[in-house]
Formats: C-alpha cells, sequence, structure tokens
C-alpha cells in the first residue's frame, strides 16, 4: 500500500475518530501535527451540527475542512464552501409523512442551530451530545427559514422503525441511515460524497491523494471517492463492502493506527 501520493484525510466522526464515549483521543491530536507539518488537509465530515464538529476539534479549528449535516453544509474557517438546503414544500411533505410515525424524534437542521419540540426531555438530553447549538420550538411545521436536513432520532432502530415509512422519498431526496439510532433526509446532493467532490476539485485532487474513514451507510458515497478507503471494523456490513480497505475499531483507535503509517 503506497502512501506516498496522499495529500487529503477525510474522516467520519461518530463510529469512526469518536470513540464510544464520543471522544477524540489525545493520540490524534500529536498525529494531526505531523500531518499538519506533511502539508496533509484534514477534513472532518459527519452529519453532526457544525458547532458539534467543531466542539470537538477546537484545538485545530482553523486548520481544518469541516463537512457537516452529512454534506449539506462546508466550512474552512469562517468561509462557507457550501451549502446545499432542502426545499420547503420538501420540508412540508417530511414532517407530514413523520407526524404518522410514532415513537420518532425529528430535528429541522440549521446551518449553525437545530430546531426541535422539546416533547420528550430524554431525547433532549440525546440530542445534546450531537447538536451543541439547539432550540425548542413549538411546532416544526410552522418554521420557514432555512433547512438543511431533517434528523430523525428512534431510541432503538432507525432502520427498523422509520426507514420504511421514508424510503419513498429516495430518488429526489437523499435518505440515509446514519447511525443505529439516526436516520436523515437531506437534498439529493447533500451528502458526505458530493461535498467531498466538490472539496476534491477545489484542491485539484484525485482518488489515490485522499485517504477517507468511516462506519456508516452516510460514509458510503465519500468511500467510493477513495482509493483509499477505510472501513472501521466496527462498520456497517455496507461500508465493508465498499472500503477499498479496513482498520482497527473506533475504541481501538483505527484511524490513529492507520495514520501512523502514513506520517512515517
Amino acid at each position: 500500500m503506497d502512501l506516498s501520493k496522499i495529500k487529503m484525510v477525510v474522516t467520519d466522526m461518530d463510529g469512526t475518530l469518536l470513540n464510544s464515549n464520543h471522544q477524540v483521543s489525545d493520540q490524534f491530536f500529536d498525529i494531526f501535527k505531523n500531518l499538519k507539518s506533511q502539508g496533509i488537509t484534514f477534513v472532518a465530515a459527519s452529519g453532526r451540527q457544525y458547532n458539534s464538529i467543531i466542539d470537538k476539534l477546537q484545538s485545530i479549528k482553523d486548520d481544518i475542512i469541516v463537512i457537516a449535516e452529512n454534506g449539506g453544509f462546508a466550512m474552512k474557517q469562517n468561509n462557507e464552501l457550501l451549502v446545499t438546503p432542502l426545499s420547503q414544500h420538501h420540508v412540508q411533505d417530511i414532517l407530514n409523512t413523520l407526524s404518522k410515525i410514532p415513537n420518532i424524534h425529528p430535528v429541522l437542521c440549521g446551518k449553525h442551530e437545530a430546531y426541535l419540540t422539546g416533547k420528550s426531555k430524554e431525547f433532549v438530553s440525546k440530542l445534546a451530545e450531537y447538536y451543541t447549538e439547539f432550540k425548542i420550538i413549538d411546532d416544526l411545521s410552522a418554521f420557514n427559514s432555512e433547512v438543511i436536513k431533517i434528523a430523525i432520532y428512534h431510541f432503538e432502530s432507525s432502520e427498523k422503525h422509520i426507514y420504511p415509512y421514508v424510503k419513498h422519498f429516495e430518488g429526489d431526496l437523499k435518505v440515509k441511515v446514519s447511525g443505529e439510532n439516526w436516520l436523515d433526509i437531506s437534498n439529493i446532493n447533500a451528502h458526505k460524497g458530493y461535498a467531498l467532490t466538490k472539496v476534491m476539485e477545489s484542491y485539484n485532487l484525485k482518488s489515490d491523494e485522499v485517504m477517507v474513514f468511516g462506519d456508516y451507510n452516510n460514509d458510503l458515497e465519500m468511500l467510493a471517492l477513495s482509493d483509499f478507503g477505510f472501513a472501521m471494523e466496527n462498520a456497517h456490513p455496507n461500508v465493508k463492502e465498499v472500503a477499498k480497505y479496513s482498520t482497527l475499531s473506533n475504541d481501538e483507535n483505527g484511524v490513529e493506527h492507520v495514520l501512523k503509517m502514513l506520517v512515517k
């Protein structure tokens, strides 16, 4: 495996760079110094809110690119690189469908803030891990500002209890089971692969110059863009099928394991 051409490293956050306690290891920040000194650009690509990603990577935030909301929004420092919102009529169609699904918790995701009803205190507590900036509102259907993504949470399984009800949106919209409990619906072009394609084009990078790490279905498109796509040991079977390589689990510092080889 010849890693000598790599100029960019792209990694998902939850289940990939973050351990099961949602923490970034000190080891990663040490390795990042070597990446930076070797001129390798780092990209954090997550379903998380922009502010939540920055919160996890605060010490290096001025030196990285952030792809947030599953590719619906991308920033470098204070420069907006990409925004791909949902249309208002799609937002209303989705909310109408969601109103018929029991035991779910929808969230409207803006560029810098999320919106939810707050009917479940347990869910509000859970949301705080992924969305550092959010507001409680009375009625989601009355919200009329820009929506990048609608995220839906189920405490047991998003694939089992949400996806069957919303899969009919596929084709017109991007429907992604993005974690065991989360499902995201966004603009058809709002996915990590589309956002990474735009970033790669702006840096004039080819597939053999980019390394990508992921663990869930929302990482599939960006993994397919790289000759050096790595599935985490804890990854969804679909990810292991698409990624060309594999590494250790997120709790075993699988990303760092590969990056050590890269910086050598």
